[in-house]
């Protein structure tokens, strides 16, 4: 037997087990209920301590069992590994003896690329990771990050070969050297777009289909410079985490404190014109890469690979043939690829098959028979008849929440702990987005059964939600639901093996003639993506869901005829 540990302890506290080939994974916000499990402190590190102990428990181990242990540094000088020093009683609980004497670091981005190639299948790969930051650059470069790294990948070594270089820029306090961002770029520009209360980059990229990337775009462009071989240089402070000087835009001055009072359509304007350079920025350094490398296939991590508007660019623009994007390319997936480094690099293994889903976490548990919500009623031991009569209710556009197998691991929701609807009406959206108290701009991705992808999008989407694809025109009045202001979908494509909502597909396709349903998160707003079926109720009739499947049980709310009585509409 070989085990491999991989953690996290930075935001997004996160750890990964493998164990002979099979692979667990969990996110410590599901148990803390805190969103990223931020540290309580800004540079403080964060032990995914019950994260870690489910990955133990569900692969039956004893940290004694586990043969390497590796996690992404975000301290100066990995190598030295003396930040640990500071942060040793703290480990210490968390990492048992055995664990602590294994325990190795690998730098920030190296982890988040290996997440993606290592479960690519494909055996040369260009590697890009993009974030706010990294691990140290070391003294040769000055007090910087990683920002924008480069890899050429191939199964028997990792070559870095493009680094973005730091900038001298002059400041109050003198010249210093600057290792600007584009995470940051785009973060700093999106508190300028988004009121408090909405994640800002995520509701910043749905805003932009709505904007006039004109209006703003000489002036955002000025911002960001386009070099030789791949540079992208960040006029300070706007590649920084400033978001308080002022931004002079069309007369205004933009700044995080003033952003309720900009126009909301003067604030699309400005999303669409960031997007655009964004996009534009990503796949210059993207081409680069390829020139490079001269692969045809491009890994993509970091939380810029987040953005699924620039994915879809990537994938179009960027000279690769193909782009792969980890479930997970934020920095919860450096666990997996450090538990992915120590299996292949360290310990020789075969790397893992492409998976098609990142069911990696913890079952729900049982739905107790005492669980049952005020306004709701009980249809229990449903068996194979739990797919049919949750896709009569969907049908006939009843909202219904769905906990099936294990937690996703990642953050979007692929069918283990999603809330599910009717695809066909805007009217749905509307109702969504109020349920969940989301701006009334964010769209709904659709889940679709892979083999029916293009005959409904442009092109076939991925598995993990990961990137856009255009509607096809002749479809887009039948998904009202989920094609958004632009014409585009965020797509996952649902291949056949998938375990959690596959046969629900394919029964609403036999009813309905759609072979997609939307499918979003299942959580309250603000709150990580819920992990137990006690949580999943809840959450059901705090939302007012209509229903609730929750292995093979169904609760419906009272308001909602029995499933026999159903109106099912036929395509």
């Amino acid at each position: 037997m070989s085990a491999v540990l991989g953690l996290n302890f930075h935001h997004d506290t996160s750890a990964a087990l493998l164990v002979d080939g099979r692979l667990y994974a969990a996110e410590e916000e599901r148990w803390s209920g805190v969103k990223h499990n931020h540290p309580t402190r800004k540079g403080t590190l964060a032990a995914p301590t019950r994260a870690l102990q489910w990955c133990l428990e569900a692969a039956g181990l004893d940290p004694q069992d586990i043969d390497a242990v590796w996690a992404a540094s975000m301290r100066p000088n990995p190598a030295a590994g003396w930040w640990l020093a500071d942060e040793r009683d703290e480990l210490a609980a968390l990492l048992p003896a055995p664990l602590g004497e294994h325990l190795r670091l690998l730098s920030h981005h190296t982890a988040h690329v290996l997440s993606s190639y290592l479960l690519s299948g494909r055996d040369h790969a260009a590697g890009l990771v993009i974030d706010a930051g990294g691990s140290s650059l070391g003294s040769d470069f000055g007090p910087g990050r990683e920002r924008i790294t480069g890899y050429d990948l191939r199964p028997d070594r990792i070559d870095r070969l493009h680094q973005a270089m730091p900038t001298v820029v002059p400041i109050p306090a003198g010249p210093q050297r600057v290792h600007s961002s584009l995470g940051h770029f785009y973060r700093n520009l999106a508190r300028r777009v988004i009121p408090p209360g909405d994640e800002p980059e995520g509701s910043m990229m749905a805003l932009a289909a709505f904007g006039d990337p004109q209006r703003y775009g000489a002036q955002i462009r000025e911002l960001v410079r386009l070099g030789d071989d791949g540079e992208v240089r960040i006029d300070h402070p706007w590649g920084s985490a400033d978001s308080n000087t002022p931004l002079l835009l069309g007369g205004r001055a933009w700044t995080a404190d003033n952003v309720a009072e900009q126009p909301e359509h003067k604030r699309a304007d400005l999303a669409a014109a960031v997007q655009e350079v964004f996009a534009q920025s990503v796949v210059h350094i993207a081409r680069h890469l390829q020139r490079l490398t001269r692969s045809s296939t491009l890994v993509f991590s970091g939380g810029c690979a987040l953005n699924s508007h620039l994915n879809g660019q990537l994938a179009a623009d960027s000279g690769f043939d193909t782009l792969f994007v980890a479930p997970a390319p934020h920095d919860a997936g450096t666990a997996v690829g450090a538990a992915l480094y120590g299996w292949h690099y360290q310990l020789g293994q075969e790397r893992l098959p492409v998976p098609t889903d990142a069911a990696w976490g913890p079952h729900p548990d049982v739905l107790p028979a005492a669980a049952v919500p005020p306004g709701y009623r009980s249809l229990p031991d449903l068996g194979p008849g739990l797919a049919p009569t949750v896709a009569a209710l969907l049908a006939d556009h009843h909202i219904v929440g769905w906990v099936q197998g294990q937690l996703e691991f990642g953050p979007r929701a692929l069918g283990h702990r999603s809330i599910l609807a009717h695809p066909g009406h805007a009217a749905m959206r509307d109702r969504l987005n109020a349920i969940k108290k989301r701006a009334a701009y964010r769209p709904f991705a659709p889940a679709v059964l892979a083999e029916h992808a293009t005959e409904w999008f442009m092109s076939a989407g991925d598995p993990f939600m990961n990137r856009v694809a255009r509607v096809r025109r002749c479809r887009a009045d039948r998904i009202a639901a989920v094609t958004h202001h632009d014409g585009t979908a965020r797509v996952q494509s649902v291949a056949p093996d998938h375990q959690g909502l596959r046969p629900l597909l394919e029964q609403f396709h036999e009813r309905t003639g759609l072979p997609l349903l939307l499918n979003t998160s299942f959580n309250r707003k603000g709150t990580p993506i819920l992990r137990t079926a006690e949580q999943a109720v809840a959450a059901a009739a705090d939302l007012s869901l209509d229903a609730l499947a929750v292995g093979d049980t169904l609760l419906l709310a009272n308001h909602v005829p029995d499933p026999d009585a159903t109106a099912i509409r036929t395509r």
